[in-house]
């Protein structure tokens, strides 16, 4: 299983959405979550996407939205 990062913003729903598929999944343990409101880049870069699932092996990204099955084939390389 790769390890992936989680960027987020505090008091985002699709956010919780987000991190309770990566629980059903049994990925949370896989993956660490970034705050962009900490980080000015991550800001720009993610402002209006989040939230947003990054694998750090190859730096593949998935987009919300997303869904059960997606986020199985993302974490899994089969994207």
């Amino acid at each position: 299983m790769n390890a992936m990062i989680l960027y987020y913003q505090p008091d985002c729903h699709l956010c919780d959405e987000a991190e309770s598929l990566l629980l059903s999944a049994g990925l949370l343990d896989h993956c660490e979550s970034v705050d962009i409101e900490t980080d000015l880049e991550l800001l720009k870069s993610y402002g209006i996407h989040v939230p947003v699932l990054k694998r750090k092996d190859n730096e593949m990204e998935l987009y919300w939205p997303f869904d059960l099955d997606q986020l199985q084939l993302f974490a899994n390389g089969q994207n």
